[in-house]
């Protein structure tokens, strides 16, 4: 059996409706004027989609940050939907499992995650909902794995550093919940999900480099596909995360990169990376 390699996985960042690159520590409901955006695209979500369709870049995800982003969601899912597992006809009958396509995160509950379902994504990405008045419920964990199946679903365990710790942060990464990132709550968490995704909020957006000991330690950990986003600035953190993960951890490309507005990593050399 061959080893583990990290791969790229792409994104699609939303923030009133279009796509932009943010950093991930200036979100703040209480003072909007905070925020500091790195880009916005001339694209709409819709182009980007189709752009990783084209090249087959599976396992993305769309995040909506906030209101008024449900449109634009949408109009990315239906340009690379899920698909049946044998074939490429589009899949809005919930008996069979979907690949490719995008997942789609950013106010997912057990309320509203088959209507994005229904609408192409292949997976709902969940945070928030699963921590009501900032505490961990596996109730509304379990009750979700049983609406949507936990093949369909991935938990964000985004998080900032607190000492030699990482907290899971919820609401735009805004609020601290009482779950740290370690072994055991990601044992817990996988026995009803299929993936995890996780952004270091302290360094999303910045392009100073990763979290190297979070990346390590979530190579320790996890023992299903996780995503790690925040800081990436050089095509090498690709293999950095390779080494550090052992394979175990895939990577996110966002302000640094040049369909982003970046000039550190350009996206044809991450294709030939993923091949």
């Amino acid at each position: 059996m061959s080893a583990p390699r990290s791969v790229f996985r792409p994104c699609i960042d939303l923030h009133d409706g279009q796509v932009k690159q943010i950093v991930g520590g200036t979100l703040s409901d209480s003072d909007p004027s905070n925020l500091k955006v790195n880009f916005v695209a001339s694209q709409s979500p819709g182009d980007f989609a189709r752009l990783y369709k084209e090249h087959d870049l599976k396992g993305g995800h769309v995040i909506k940050l906030g209101p008024r982003n449900d449109a634009a969601a949408k109009e990315a899912l239906a340009a690379w939907p899920g698909r049946y597992t044998g074939g490429s006809v589009p899949c809005y009958v919930h008996t069979k499992l979907r690949t490719g396509g995008l997942q789609i995160g950013g106010g997912i509950n057990d309320q509203n995650a088959q209507e994005w379902l229904d609408a192409g994504a292949s997976k709902v990405i969940v945070t928030s909902y699963l921590f009501p008045g900032a505490k961990f419920s596996l109730e509304r964990l379990q009750m979700l794995c049983s609406a949507i199946g936990k093949d369909r679903l991935v938990v964000d365990i985004s998080c900032r550093r607190k000492g030699d710790k990482w907290l899971v942060a919820m609401n735009k990464w805004q609020d601290i919940t009482d779950m740290e990132v370690c072994k055991e709550s990601l044992d817990l968490l996988s026995a009803y999900c299929s993936e995890f995704l996780v952004h270091a909020a302290d360094v999303e957006g910045l392009c100073q480099g990763i979290d190297e000991d979070l990346v390590r330690k979530l190579g320790e950990w996890v023992n299903i596909p996780t995503t790690y986003a925040g800081g990436a600035k050089d095509i090498s953190d690709l293999d950095l995360v390779e080494k550090l993960s052992v394979g175990r951890v895939d990577l996110t490309y966002g302000s640094s990169l040049d369909i982003f507005g970046g000039t550190l990593v350009k996206f044809r050399d991450l294709i030939g990376r993923n091949t």
